[in-house]
């Protein structure tokens, strides 16, 4: 393993488990419009994409254009479903907490949709002053626009950057960025599906829990680390 100075966590699929409930919210959405898809396609071609970028795939792949107050609904009622069971992912907050290492946090998610969902978790504090939204950037992933950009602001190289990423568009960015990638697959939107990844979009390692994280990577754990809390 390379030497690592900034570990780059994604956050839906990665530090929140929420995107099995946003992504059974849109499958149901979608079929109102008659769009039939399952978890399976989204976890395929919607995972780590922004909601543009969705919403083009919908409109060339099915010929369906949205009303124009889709998002604006569907982002209200995924909301109302995060406030009732958005939850951390198990593990993360105590490998944050033992990081030799800096960290930051990188996602296509907006602003406003991040800060809600890492206040829901109690995440909001740890990454103050860490995080690069895709509105800071002009192409989102499978582009390397995003996870550069985060490591520019952190002032660390390219190649000492570690990035951990749930979906396929993910890993074939921080790949495009010259970083080293892992593959966490411990979500539950991922559960049942298969994982197999093509040749373009395979990480350098896959994790299924963090509690798995320092016993793929010892060096990272800053010693006597204090681990934060569950």
């Amino acid at each position: 393993m390379a030497q690592t100075d900034l570990v780059i966590f994604d956050c839906d699929g990665v530090l929140i488990d929420s995107e099995v409930i946003s992504a059974r919210m849109l499958v149901a959405e979608l079929a109102g419009h008659g769009v039939d898809i399952n978890l399976e396609y989204v976890a395929r071609y919607f995972l780590g994409r922004s909601y543009p970028v969705v919403i083009q795939q919908i409109r060339d792949e099915f010929g369906v254009l949205l009303p124009e107050g889709f998002e604006a609904d569907y982002r209200d009622r995924l909301l109302a479903a995060f406030r009732a069971d958005l939850r951390i992912m198990p593990g993360v907050r105590d490998v944050i907490g033992a990081l030799g290492a800096d960290y930051a946090l990188a996602t296509s998610s907006s602003p406003a949709r991040l800060a809600q969902s890492l206040a829901l978790v109690g995440l909001d504090d740890v990454f103050t002053g860490r995080v690069t939204t895709a509105a800071e950037v002009q192409r989102g992933k499978p582009a390397p626009d995003l996870f550069l950009r985060s490591a520019e602001k952190a002032g660390v190289a390219p190649g000492r950057c570690l990035v951990i990423e749930d979906s396929l568009a993910g890993v074939r960015a921080a790949r495009a960025a010259g970083m080293e990638v892992w593959r966490f697959t411990g979500g539950s939107h991922l559960a049942g599906i298969d994982l197999a990844a093509p040749k373009d979009a395979r990480a350098d390692r896959v994790f299924a829990s963090f509690a798995e994280f320092f016993h793929l990577a010892p060096g990272l754990r800053r010693e006597n680390g204090d681990h934060g809390e569950g």
